[in-house]
């Protein structure tokens, strides 16, 4: 009898223990629309993929850490003016990037609404650029730091240095 009904105690609480373990694929279903394709940092990292890489992130965030070779051109600061000057073909291929690839979603529907046709969110952004063991850099060289962009979103990182700085 008791192991019947520990049997249907483990039954009964899975949902809730599932739910509580949230996937970076559920997170990313539940605050974005898709309508800008991924592209996963194996693919990135690939020496084949010729991109220019857009860091999505605040100048704080940018400042710990970014991909090497991004441009940042922030969040609540992102100017389309500056990315137009940067970036006049509009048919180059574009990856943009922030902390989980939720921000960098609203900054590349911007640049498809522009006409931009080639773009890519990057898929975990850099916190899963850096738990995929790919190098990060600030302006001394490499390192391992990493903005943590808050406590709730700094559990997706799992590799490196978490700081907010």
């Amino acid at each position: 009898m008791y192991k019947l009904l520990k049997y249907i105690l483990f039954l009964v609480m899975i949902p809730s223990v599932s739910h509580a373990q949230e996937s970076l694929s559920d997170l990313l279903k539940k605050h974005n629309t898709r309508s800008v394709p991924y592209m996963s940092v194996q693919e990135l990292a690939m020496p084949k993929t010729k991109a220019v890489i857009l860091d999505a992130r605040e100048q704080k965030e940018y400042d710990v850490s970014y991909i090497k070779d991004a441009i940042h051109v922030g969040y609540n600061t992102f100017s389309i003016e500056n990315v137009e000057n940067l970036i006049p073909n509009k048919n180059e291929q574009i990856v943009v990037y922030c902390s989980l690839g939720i921000r960098s979603e609203d900054i590349a529907e911007q640049l498809q609404k522009l006409g931009y046709t080639n773009v890519y969110n990057l898929y975990g952004g850099i916190f899963e650029w850096k738990n995929s063991n790919f190098p990060i850099y600030n302006k001394q060289g490499k390192t391992n730091k990493i903005h943590g962009f808050s406590k709730e979103w700094s559990k997706w990182l799992t590799k490196g240095e978490c700081v907010y700085e």
